[in-house]
């Protein structure tokens, strides 16, 4: 390990806010990508007649089960209950409920107080709000990762393209940053989403289109600046590639910028996301969000809960983000020295 490297790895370590931060922020992401085994209406894992089956990653019939049907097992039904634990047994997550399903209540309301059976209640369509919490935090963190990898992929070389070459290549790139940063990006993200059927991936591409110019001018300054130190005109004159050039010896000095700014971008993503579920621009119906909780929050005052429980993810996820970012920016400042 490079001497620098361990440098600001000591000044990350030393920011204990951003330490704690990414320490949270890391086991709440590693736990949403298990949510199948901890929110699910499904058991873990079955033993019966002495065979085991996984219903979390399988579909199996009624008749497997003792069932009279060839349908796909509903093992929250009692007969289906009543056969397995007869002949076997059922391991069920901690969260016996999945974000799309519809909790069975002898109350006429759907809308369900926080309970021990519902730590954080239920919506309007008598689903659980923890379940939802969870599934909609990893969407959430998972798109923001994806939006953020490839917006700044495509904002680095853009910048360094621009930087590198300068002249006529500098000045069509600038024009056109002007015209494109200067479009209503929100208006025009609710329109084109509400021109195609909104999905992960086309919300992706659609965001992509006005995400990624946030590093090409901290990119653009470190290559307009690096293309004339003596050691870049030294490998021009030796005949080196262009691209290896800007990969080599180039590139390494505008990422320690770049990388300053992914944790505000991520929480910059996340909160895009949120904002286009909310409106209704975002996710499929039924999609866990934060957004759509967010939502059912403004309409259902009645309801505390919902609004409680959106503000209080949403600020705390940001949050982290933030205090990361913060430590990160820290650590790679030649000035600040750990304590």
């Amino acid at each position: 390990m490079r001497a620098v490297t361990r440098r600001r790895l000591l000044q990350f370590r030393a920011n204990r806010r951003g330490m704690i931060s990414l320490v949270l922020f890391g086991a709440m992401f590693f736990l949403s990508l298990f949510a199948e085994f901890l929110a699910n209406d499904r058991p873990i894992l079955v033993r019966y007649d002495g065979k085991f089956y996984m219903p979390v990653f399988h579909d199996y019939p009624e008749t497997t089960f003792g069932g009279d049907l060839p349908t796909n097992a509903v093992f929250t039904d009692k007969e289906i209950r009543q056969s397995i634990s007869a002949r076997g047994w059922m391991l069920w997550p901690a969260i016996p409920y999945g974000y799309d399903t519809i909790v069975e209540s002898e109350h006429r309301s759907s809308l369900l107080a926080p309970s021990l059976a519902h730590p954080l209640g239920t919506d309007d369509q008598a689903r659980d709000v923890l379940a939802r919490v969870i599934y909609g935090f990893r969407i959430s963190v998972l798109f923001g990762l994806a939006l953020t990898i490839l917006s700044s992929i495509v904002g680095i070389v853009a910048g360094a393209v621009q930087g590198y070459f300068g002249g006529w290549v500098d000045l069509s790139f600038q024009r056109f940053l002007e015209i494109w940063s200067s479009m209503p990006t929100l208006y025009l993200l609710i329109i084109l989403a509400s021109l195609v059927q909104p999905g992960f991936w086309i919300l992706l591409g659609i965001m992509l289109l006005f995400s990624w110019m946030a590093l090409v001018g901290y990119v653009r300054a470190e290559f307009l600046r690096g293309r004339n130190f003596d050691y870049v005109r030294a490998a021009r004159a030796l005949g080196m590639l262009d691209v290896r050039i800007m990969m080599r010896h180039i590139l390494p000095n505008a990422m320690t910028a770049s990388l300053t700014y992914l944790p505000f971008i991520l929480a910059g993503s996340v909160t895009t996301l949120t904002s286009l579920d909310f409106l209704g621009f975002g996710l499929p119906p039924g999609s866990p969000s934060l957004g759509e909780l967010v939502l059912q929050g403004k309409n259902n005052l009645n309801a505390p809960w919902l609004a409680f429980t959106a503000f209080f993810v949403i600020a705390l996820m940001l949050a982290l983000l933030v205090f990361i970012g913060e430590a990160v920016r820290d650590a790679f400042n030649p000035r600040k020295v750990a304590a």
